[in-house]
C-alpha cells in the first residue's frame, strides 16, 4: 500500500482553487433538456416518411381458381 498518492493530495489541498462556473449548475440541465427537445422535434417530423416514399405493394386479386390456378405475374411487388 503506498501514501504517496495521499500525501500528494494532502500536501496540495491548500492550494487548489475551484474555478466558478461561467453560469448557474441548473443551467446545464436546462439546456441540455432544451437540445434533447429539439432532437426529438426533428426525430418528430421525420415520421412516416418512408412510407409516403415507398412503392405501393401492387397485388393482383384478379386471378380465378386460387393459388393453384393463378397464373404467375412479373409485377414489383406482387406477392401472389
Amino acid at each position: 500500500m503506498s501514501f504517496t498518492p495521499t500525501i500528494a493530495t494532502l500536501a496540495t489541498a491548500g492550494t487548489l482553487t475551484a474555478r466558478p462556473l461561467p453560469m448557474p449548475d441548473w443551467s446545464y440541465g436546462v439546456i441540455a433538456f432544451a437540445s434533447f427537445l429539439v432532437l426529438l422535434g426533428v426525430l418528430w417530423s421525420f415520421r412516416n416518411t418512408a412510407a409516403k416514399y415507398d412503392t405501393p405493394i401492387r397485388a393482383r386479386h384478379d386471378d380465378v381458381g386460387g393459388w393453384q390456378g393463378s397464373r404467375p405475374t412479373n409485377d414489383p411487388g406482387a406477392h401472389h
